[in-house]
């Protein structure tokens, strides 16, 4: 599922196509959407929370979208969206300006509500890493809130904070030295607080374009550059919200 870093750059790239230029053709292929008219409505702005996009336009109205698993939206020039482009079964959305067109493929969630209303879609989210606003003392206050819960697990909870994924579960977790099963009410708050720190600076990093070596994610069986012991990679959490971690039995013990 693309995390944080990936739904931002999303985002910015259909906020650069479409903001500001009215919409001369919108097709959202979804069941049960309002029947809402956004043709000739200028897009505000384009906006990520956690993994949730929110394209807001005029009129109040804001359509929302998640990739979930498999989704993506890409950008191209309208003139170069062909009928047999538009007929492509994949297709769950087309927002189109007389310029440039969005086209959303396999969309995980799709909607249509009053901007005002975001927060019946979004506002279970805890603070998005990549908001202006993070909350560094918000976040620790909602893991501490889950007690007994494997910290891999409560990082991965968007209730808690929005934006990790596996990758960026992974990453901060080894970096601090830290299990993932680890019980959260077993951390001490400047240990907790400091890995909110470094999730927050991995994915700011990440959007920045400072590219991170990636240390364990993705090197399942591969020597820990800290230790040497070989990575391991399990699942963490119960289903149907259980996910696959990648750690170092030998040097995360914290």
């Amino acid at each position: 599922m693309p995390e944080g870093d990936a739904v931002w750059r999303t985002a910015r790239r259909l906020h650069d196509a479409l903001a500001g230029q009215p919409l001369v053709g919108v097709d959202l292929r979804w069941s049960r959407l309002p029947a809402v008219e956004l043709h000739g409505l200028r897009t505000l702005e384009v906006r990520p929370r956690g993994k949730h996009i929110l394209h807001r336009v005029e009129s109040g109205w804001t359509i929302h979208s998640h990739l979930r698993m498999d989704g993506s939206w890409r950008t191209m020039p309208t003139a170069k969206v062909t009928p047999r482009t538009a007929r492509h079964p994949d297709i769950r959305a087309i927002v189109a300006t007389a310029e440039q067109a969005a086209i959303g493929w396999r969309l995980g969630m799709l909607d249509v509500v009053r901007t005002r209303d975001e927060p019946s879609l979004v506002g279970h989210l805890g603070p998005d890493l990549l908001s202006d606003d993070w909350d560094t003392g918000e976040a620790a206050r909602r893991l501490r809130s889950t007690g007994a819960t494997p910290i891999g697990a409560a990082l991965l909870d968007q209730r808690n904070l929005a934006g990790l994924g596996t990758i960026w579960t992974s990453e901060p977790l080894h970096e601090c030295g830290i299990d993932p099963w680890r019980p959260v009410e077993e951390i001490d708050e400047p240990t907790l607080r400091g890995l909110l720190e470094v999730a927050h600076r991995m994915l700011g990093d990440s959007v920045a374009d400072r590219r991170h070596r990636m240390q364990v994610y993705g090197r399942r069986g591969r020597p820990c550059p800290r230790c040497g012991t070989p990575l391991v990679r399990k699942e963490i959490g119960a289903a149907p919200n259980d996910r696959l971690v990648t750690y170092c039995p030998g040097c995360q013990r914290n």
